[in-house]
């Protein structure tokens, strides 16, 4: 079964239907839960609380191609608030798990590199290239134009390609 046909079950309250789009982009959301928070209790927690924050509100998705957009623009939300609540500063070493990083890069060196960019820099890099949302999905989910993001998009891993050759470890062919 399609993945709009599932949210549009969803919707109408089928339970089996959200719980097989929850299964379905567990990862996604604990990704983006361990990301903030950082902790694997916190994140597990996170999880949980985002599950029934979906349940809850399946029924204001308006365009079911934006669930997981949605899905995950509320484990932001709800990472930031929790951030916010427990007056934790995001620290500066904040780390991004990133999978698949080629071993002929040091890790601390890419954490350094992210630690370069603003907070909205960071956040815009890792919706696009860890949690592979699309740029028209970024769009709608901080209500900004497509090109604006693409912009942006640029100006980070444009930033992020500088820090790096600063450091000497890219060299421009």
């Amino acid at each position: 079964m399609s993945e709009k046909m599932l949210v549009r079950k969803a919707i109408k309250g089928d339970e089996e239907a959200f719980l097989a789009l929850i299964h379905s982009y567990e990862e996604a959301l604990y990704r983006t839960a361990i990301s903030y928070l950082k902790n694997e209790g916190d994140a597990l927690e996170a999880l949980q609380e985002v599950t029934y924050r979906a349940f809850i509100g399946i029924k204001t998705v308006r365009e079911p191609a934006y669930f997981k957009t949605w899905l995950i623009r509320i484990m932001m939300n709800y990472c930031q608030d929790i951030l916010k609540k427990s007056k934790w500063e995001v620290p500066d070493d904040r780390i991004f798990y990133i999978q698949g990083i080629r071993e002929d890069y040091n890790f601390f060196e890419v954490e350094e590199a992210l630690l370069s960019l603003s907070d909205y820099e960071r956040e815009l890099l890792h919706l696009k290239y860890f949690e592979d949302v699309k740029i028209k999905d970024i769009a709608v989910m901080w209500d900004t134009p497509e090109g604006t993001i693409k912009t942006r998009l640029h100006k980070a891993l444009r930033k992020l390609r500088t820090g790096f050759e600063e450091r000497g470890e890219v060299k421009r062919v």
